[in-house]
């Protein structure tokens, strides 16, 4: 059977390695976890099970790109698979939850995000589904490179579902994150597929620059062979921005890629890409998800990559053709700072813990929040913040209830009328009170779910059922905002200062964990043996040769990296005429916050306070953290 539907819906004749190991299992009705390098076609390996198992196989994916990308070849290979994601019309949206209840699909790609939607929690509990599949599974790991706090919700979300089986894909899981995977999905060691990591094909080469020179390097590698698909690596937006104007205006075909350009422009530069209407892309890490593009020649990182899984999974992304391909570090140490304050800006202060705990402490049985709200009341970064409530679940703190739209609204596209009239008496009659106390405002009509309450004991849970229906039958159309989080808070009482002091010290963990994950990388560029074997060993890989013959180490050129430089910081007075502004603007001297000012990084309360337009803001963005953080506290001792 697997050979049949191979050849019929994708045109091959076999199974790379790996593949047929894991296809074999699902079909024998077990769980599994695949273990790849990128390119190796993971995705095949629920692509195809999908259309022999009897029911819906939903799919966790990451981004709105990917799941673009991948629904675009399924379609083309005459497979019923579809997404539901926020760049859809609701038209869009319910035409493709029609073809989910009616059976019409086998594959629905989701983002995790969407899990948290209790319309669609309700939708998707009706649906038979015989397989979960999550991709880049090693976010579930908070010792992975990409840990995503949401992801650790899958199992229960899972259980709830009653999925029977699972697949975790990934491409970049250490040894640590492979069990800790296995662990959390319940996936034996024999069903766990790992193929090897080497690449025979890709040229790896580190080149010790200054930052200084690593224009005209770029510039004079891209014009040997201007037409060759490249991919350019930088950290920031207006590097990207910057380094694309330069290529530019040598006369490379080349355009800047990064989150802070608009989604469409962003959509366009990627097909432009692929199509070889482009011949360069100069990206954040925000480019190459799931980009499908067979012929590329280099991945040039100009910037240091944030560790050695980001630095696997983007080079990953050349010769995926089995042709030469070349892929080069353009290394110094001078970018380390800009990657260690990413670190540090995600690691919140012992007081915004407290202010936090304080806040679930008034909450009573039960504690409904906005993220967005609570983020700014906190000065927590929302990522972090979401890792803190995982922390409190785990600690039996807390535990998720539910979670809510906080605003629902609609209009009509039947008469409201038409509607009633296609209810029995009992079912209109709850209608009209709905509608009662949806007030209308020329076209949209705000469902107020306490009057429903107040006036008739309508539940809200019954409501938004019914607003749900009419919108898949395409009588409203209907819009949810505000998503509100609603926690039942199991224990009270807690001694408030003990438990801050646990949690910083588990996110204090955290940061130096990153912090030798950077170091690990450097360590890895500097190597003395044979990048390919090292890179393979990293990953537990012990098959790679030990001289790969095609990279910079075994050429006799090993990369001595000079040591960082250590800037002068500005004396007290440049100090302070930096820190005093923000000082009056929040009334705070924390050293801590100060510093992440001045090294650039955002947070909730800068943000609010539009503090990126005081001339402190990233002024000693290339120092170390750390000197900045001692300098400031000597300045501003008393709240240290």
């Amino acid at each position: 059977m697997i050979t049949s539907l191979l050849s019929r819906h994708f045109g091959f004749d076999r199974l790379r390695p790996g593949q047929e190991a894991v296809i074999s299992r699902l079909l024998a009705g077990k769980s599994a976890a695949a273990i790849f390098p990128t390119g190796a076609g993971k995705s095949l390996c629920y692509q195809l099970p999908a259309l022999a198992l009897p029911h819906l196989t939903l799919v966790i994916s990451p981004l709105i790109a990917l799941m673009h990308d991948q629904l675009a070849f399924l379609q083309r290979k005459g497979i019923a698979a579809a997404t539901l994601d926020s760049s859809q019309t609701p038209e869009e949206s319910r035409r493709v939850m029609q073809q989910a209840s009616d059976g019409r699909l086998k594959i629905l790609m989701i983002s995790v995000e969407r899990l948290k939607n209790e319309r669609f929690r309700r939708f998707i509990a009706q649906i038979p589904l015989s397989l979960l599949v999550v991709d880049e599974a090693h976010c579930i790991s908070e010792w992975g490179h990409n840990f995503r706090p949401d992801y650790l919700k899958l199992p229960d979300h899972r259980r709830e579902l009653a999925i029977p089986q699972v697949l975790l894909l990934t491409a970049t899981a250490t040894p640590a994150v492979m069990a800790d995977m296995q662990a959390k999905f319940g996936i034996d060691g024999d069903d766990l597929v790992v193929t090897g990591f080497y690449r025979p094909n890709l040229d790896l080469a580190v080149i010790p620059l200054a930052g200084s020179a690593r224009d005209a390097w770029l510039r004079e590698e891209l014009h040997r062979d201007p037409a060759a698909p490249t991919i350019v690596y930088v950290t920031l937006q207006h590097s990207a921005e910057q380094c694309a104007a330069q290529l530019q205006a040598s006369g490379i075909r080349a355009c800047a890629y990064h989150a802070g350009l608009d989604p469409a422009l962003r959509s366009q530069i990627q097909h432009d890409f692929m199509a070889g209407r482009l011949d360069c892309i100069v990206a954040t890490i925000a480019f190459g998800m799931g980009i499908d593009k067979a012929d590329i020649r280099r991945v040039i990182h100009y910037d240091l990559p944030k560790s050695i899984e980001n630095y696997s999974q983007e080079i990953g992304r050349a010769g995926r053709d089995g042709l030469p391909s070349r892929c080069t570090v353009l290394a110094s140490r001078v970018q380390l700072p800009v990657l260690e304050n990413f670190v540090y800006g995600d690691t919140p202060d012992r007081t915004a813990i407290l202010r936090l705990l304080g806040i679930l402490q008034e909450a009573g049985s039960e504690w409904e929040f906005g993220l967005l709200r609570l983020s700014n009341e906190t000065n927590i970064r929302q990522l972090p913040l979401k890792t803190l409530l995982v922390y409190l679940e785990m600690a039996g703190i807390i535990a998720p209830a539910y979670n809510y739209f906080a605003e629902y609204r609609f209009r009509f596209v039947l008469e409201k009328q038409a509607i009633l009239a296609r209810f029995d008496p009992k079912r209109r009659q709850f209608l009209e009170q709905v509608f009662a106390c949806a007030p209308q405002a020329r076209t949209w009509c705000t469902m107020d779910f306490e009057a429903l309450w107040q006036g008739y004991q309508g539940e809200r849970q019954r409501a938004a059922a019914a607003l749900d229906y009419l919108q898949q039958q395409g009588w409203i159309e209907l819009e949810s905002k505000q998503m509100t989080e609603v926690y039942r808070v199991l224990r009270q009482g807690i001694d408030v200062a003990s438990l801050a002091d646990q949690l910083h010290a588990l996110f204090e963990q955290k940061e130096q964990s990153e912090l030798a994950r950077l170091q690990a990388l450097l360590t890895f560029f500097s190597s003395t043996t044979c990048l390919s074997h090292e890179l393979a060993r990293y990953f537990a890989d012990d098959a790679a040769p030990e001289r790969c013959g095609h990279c910079s180490v075994c050429r006799g050129e090993v990369a001595l990296l000079p040591p960082l430089p250590t800037p002068a910081l500005p004396n007290e007075h440049g100090l302070r005429a930096w820190c005093d502004p923000l000082v009056a603007l929040c009334r705070s001297r924390d050293p801590r916050l100060l510093t992440r000012f001045l090294c650039g990084i955002a947070t909730p309360l800068t943000t609010r306070l539009k503090a990126r337009s005081l001339a402190g803001f990233g002024q000693l963005a290339t120092h170390p953290f750390a000197d900045v953080l001692a300098a400031v506290s000597r300045l501003y001792p008393d709240e240290s």
